[in-house]
């Protein structure tokens, strides 16, 4: 089967349940089939029940149920079923929760169902730090025993909110954790098909014992009778907090209160305030406000970053030259980052060696000398982390003094606060790294240019083993003259995309992306590009954008064109029926070689590395705004020599591009004025 007909398939079973529900045995006698919201009972429209809090978390909010009488959190199975006794024999049950860490032999209940008489779980759920279990009792298949469906490598807790869906029929079970690809279990025991619940009661985050009591914070938890709810809930983005229903005091207040009203539900939050210069944003300032007194602005810190979260939207103005800052020799890459606690850095890869390459960290307001570092005709570098470690990838395109012909990995010593050689790895005429990950795992992939005079060769993608400390192939694909990988997830995917250059013969060849699927790439879609330099894929609101640059026309077997460089780049949009990119807009590039996606308040813009016209190197950039219908239109030119590379970056004081010259040894910082 092919890779985009396997797609499909999965994507219609993400629509259509798969068919998972037989739909031929329903269940109108017992209720209407609409959600039936069990949390919803126990948290009352009108108030918190005692032994509740309601925190709010990376802005959700959830319910802590800290009751020392279990029975407090219950309720009986009747205010859900007035019209039975019978337990559907097929239904979804939703869960929205943020789970802390648990010791690893520890189990917690997120919810059971017991009859009043016995001390027996009918039916429950509760997680372990890497397992889910689903447990029911059966009297008709069972012999009387308790039937426990366990779900591995499930992780959840990480202090994240995470959206579970399981789906019960029959002997089938189905997990599906934040609209990612499911988990299905088929057992010999089915789920009773007149599972009592007369004179049972509902537990909420307890067995009816202190013992494995709920210690998350828990916002959703519904039982939909009779269908799969996954492709009822997996239609938004935000896939971690999707909504069927959550109880009153858990929806989105509004802004400001309605005149001098006091808020009817008192929430706690687990955040302080900074004020001052821009503080560091890590794990530990995760969920921290940060008060920028000099831009107005409040900025709450992701774990990494500090975004936006109330400012006087800014718009762009003009751009002016900020600092020129003089490099070893020219530039063909620059890649900007921040170690937290540390600093702001940039990395650039020049082409000579000696002197190498050159590590600049940002001292008051300016970029200075911070680092050298030996590079082999250096196209670019990498920075990624992995757990606490962090990583500097060099992309280097010619042999050192030995002949030898590697790249490089560098790894960040907090001790000596500086980049020191970790692994060595094998390449071709290097162009590129891509840092990513996928479920968990760490991946570096490396664009192989030529060996020799073939530019048809394998670009390698290495898995990051976590026992040796090493990267390890993992991955061959076959590319041709290649520049540039780009990595982007949607929704529950992750994709790669390559940008193919020059086959040998011709560069007006197809690039591909490829669609990570059962633990590789394949072939997602070919797109027809033109000596392709780079891919920059971006967001604007819901739609989805891959913005590719063309470097020029040329086939041997052709005759020549008047210009090889003056060429349309393409931007394409995600199709999600056709599911496929479409084109979207052709602008007209000199030897595009980067692009760059960048915001200003409220708008989106994308800056294009033009580099050579045909007869010049001293060619204008352009910097194109979105302008909705429009597409993007032209906003600023701005002067540029042999531009190669532009990187977007923001401090304090404001926001910054920065672009490396391939041919004289000065980049430029050029400032974004607002008003």
């Amino acid at each position: 089967m092919s890779a985009p007909l396997l797609l499909w398939v999965i994507l219609l079973h993400w629509v259509t349940g798969g068919g998972f529900m037989r739909r031929g045995r329903t269940w109108h006698h017992c209720t209407d089939l609409g959600p039936l919201d069990i949390l919803s009972e126990v948290v009352p429209a009108g108030g918190l029940a005692q032994g509740m809090r309601v925190f709010q978390v990376q802005g959700v909010r959830g319910v802590q149920l800290t009751s020392s009488q279990p029975r407090a959190l219950s309720f009986p199975a009747s205010r859900l079923f007035p019209h039975c006794d019978r337990f559907p024999e097929e239904f979804s049950i939703i869960v929205t929760l943020r789970v802390l860490s648990i010791p690893a032999k520890r189990n917690e209940y997120v919810f059971t169902l017991m009859a009043e008489e016995s001390p027996s779980v009918l039916m429950g759920l509760r997680y372990a730090p890497s397992k889910l279990h689903f447990i029911f009792w059966s009297q008709e298949h069972g012999g009387g025993w308790q039937t426990r469906v366990t779900f591995p490598n499930v992780s959840l807790a990480d202090n994240q909110w995470h959206t579970l869906i399981l789906a019960v029929s029959g002997q089938s079970f189905s997990l599906t954790v934040d609209c990612s690809i499911p988990q299905d279990v088929v057992t010999e025991t089915p789920f009773p098909s007149s599972l009592s619940v007369r004179r049972a009661s509902f537990y909420l985050g307890n067995r009816r014992r202190r013992k494995g009591a709920f210690t998350g914070l828990l916002r959703q938890l519904v039982l939909l009778p009779g269908a799969d709810a996954t492709p009822r809930m997996c239609t938004t983005r935000n896939f971690k907090v999707v909504t069927l229903s959550v109880p009153t005091v858990l929806q989105d207040l509004p802004m400001k209160p309605v005149s001098n009203e006091v808020l009817k539900y008192p929430y706690e939050t687990d955040t302080k305030v900074t004020l001052g210069s821009q503080p560091p944003c890590t794990k530990q300032e995760k969920a921290q406000f940060w008060f920028n007194a000099s831009q107005r602005g409040l900025y709450l810190c992701n774990g990494t970053n500090w975004i936006s979260m109330l400012e006087v939207k800014q718009r762009l103005d003009y751009v002016e030259e900020y600092q020129d800052l003089v490099t070893n020799s020219e530039t063909m890459g620059v890649e900007v980052f921040t170690i937290p606690k540390v600093g702001l850095f940039a990395a650039t890869a020049n082409r000579y060696s000696p002197p190498g390459s050159a590590i600049y960290k940002w001292t008051d307001g300016k970029f200075v000398p911070y680092q050298n570092i030996p590079t082999y005709q250096a196209q670019s570098w990498k920075y990624f982390t992995i757990g606490k470690k962090i990583f500097l990838a060099v992309a280097n395109f010619e042999q050192n003094d030995r002949g030898q012909e590697f790249s490089v990995i560098y790894k960040w010593s907090r001790r000596k606060e500086k980049f020191l050689t970790y692994q060595r790895i094998t390449t071709h005429s290097a162009r590129d790294w891509e840092a990513f990950v996928i479920e968990g795992e760490a991946f570096l992939a490396v664009v192989n240019h030529r060996e020799g005079n073939n530019h048809n060769i394998d670009s390698v993608i290495y898995r990051w083993n976590p026992r040796t400390g090493l990267f390890e192939t993992n991955q061959t694909i076959p590319t041709s003259g290649a520049y540039d990988w780009e990595f982007f997830t949607i929704g529950p995917y992750s994709f790669l995309a390559v940008a193919n250059t020059f086959n040998g013969t011709s560069t007006k060849i197809y690039s591909h992306i490829y669609i990570w699927l059962s633990g590789s790439f394949q072939l997602f879609q070919s797109i027809l590009t033109f000596g392709a330099a780079d891919w920059e894929v971006f967001h604007i609101r819901d739609r989805v954008f891959l913005a590719v640059a063309n470097s020029h026309s040329y086939d041997s077997r052709m005759p020549a064109p008047s210009n090889f460089y003056a060429i349309n780049s393409s931007i394409y949009e995600l199709n999600i029926t056709a599911q496929m990119f479409v084109k979207f807009q052709d602008l007209l590039t000199y030897s595009a070689l980067d692009w760059e996606f960048f915001s200003v308040g409220d708008d989106s813009f994308l800056v294009v590395a033009n580099s050579f016209n045909g007869f010049t190197f001293s060619v204008n950039s352009v910097i194109y705004r979105w302008q909705g219908y429009e597409g993007f239109v032209a906003a600023h030119h701005l002067p540029t020599v042999g531009c190669r590379d532009w990187e977007a970056f923001h401090t304090a004081e404001g926001s910054y591009l920065l672009y490396s010259s391939a041919k004289e040894p000065i980049s430029k910082v050029l400032k974004l004025k607002t008003t």
